[in-house]
């Protein structure tokens, strides 16, 4: 039996996630001890919430593996990988970490707002894929995962998300080149899914409003969601259905078309007038 026909667990496996301190990167990593994860890596910045989700991981049984890094530096994710590489090939990958910066493009500052999201959000999940990623395609013993989490920012424009709209865009249109590389070149026990919500209520969206029948969703909901797709294998995931329904009218309408629908009608194009977002660590969500 191929490992590809063999169902996805990761009961005994190497579990890493980056945006572990809290959020939804501290959901995934319970989520995966208590599936029965023999080791949980925990990545992030913030150095007292990843002790907090260490001792919760431990709690339920499977072996917390900290290191504190910052995803903004290539070197670093280098070094923390290199670091990890004694636990042995990952079984799931989840990237994670992510910022937000609500503004007008041009209130943005270069380094602290377009740089900076830029490194956690698009390219973080590159260079941690790209080093974890041949342990896993040469491993197949068993059925692995890697859930990238982009967002439904990276399907439709949005007034007031320039930068960070941009970040996960990039984060589509990798990771499902990324999924299309592995089945082409027959890596079929490894599976990507990229995940894109709408607004969820971690607190980096403090102020934000959900469009026309799209509250926000919880944390606990997304990750449940998010898990499923990726045991299953699922390619992609876009929740909740009403944003799945605006990216289909993006793409049949005319522009201007659009424009009044999306802004009009479900109302995206206000959803951030109110935003103020909560002070940002990087690698958290």
């Amino acid at each position: 039996m191929s490992a590809s026909s063999i169902p996805f667990t990761v009961s005994g496996g190497v579990v890493l996630v980056t945006g572990a301190a809290m959020g939804m990167g501290r959901l995934y990593a319970l989520r995966a001890a208590r599936e029965g994860a023999g080791v949980v890596i925990l990545w992030d910045v913030d150095a007292a919430g990843l002790a907090k989700t260490a001792a919760e991981v431990t709690d339920l049984g499977a072996r917390a593996v900290v290191r504190q890094v910052d995803l903004a530096s290539r070197t670093a994710i280098a070094e923390a990988a290199a670091d990890c590489a004694e636990e042995g090939p990952l079984t799931l990958l989840v990237n994670n970490a992510g910022i937000v910066r609500g503004a007008l493009f041009w209130d943005h500052n270069p380094e602290r707002d377009i740089a900076l999201t830029m490194d956690i959000n698009a390219l973080a999940p590159m260079y941690v894929t790209h080093a974890f990623l041949p342990g896993m395609m040469a491993d197949a013993g068993r059925p692995r995962r890697i859930l990238n989490i982009a967002s439904a920012a990276g399907t439709v424009s949005n007034p007031r998300m320039s930068v960070y709209a941009a970040s996960k865009w990039a984060v589509i249109g990798w990771s499902d080149s990324l999924r299309l590389e592995l089945e082409q070149q027959g890596y079929r026990h490894l599976a990507v899914t990229t995940f894109c919500p709408s607004y969820i209520s971690t607190g980096m969206f403090a102020g934000a409003r959900g469009p026309l029948l799209t509250p926000l969703m919880t944390p606990e909901d997304a990750v449940n969601r998010a898990w499923r797709a990726t045991t299953a294998g699922r390619p992609q995931l876009i929740a909740p259905a009403t944003a799945q329904l605006g990216k289909v009218l993006r793409g049949l309408l005319p522009v201007r078309a659009w424009d009044f629908v999306g802004g009009k009608v479900f109302g995206i194009y206000s959803t951030m007038d109110k935003f103020t977002g909560r002070v940002e660590k990087t690698g958290q969500r």
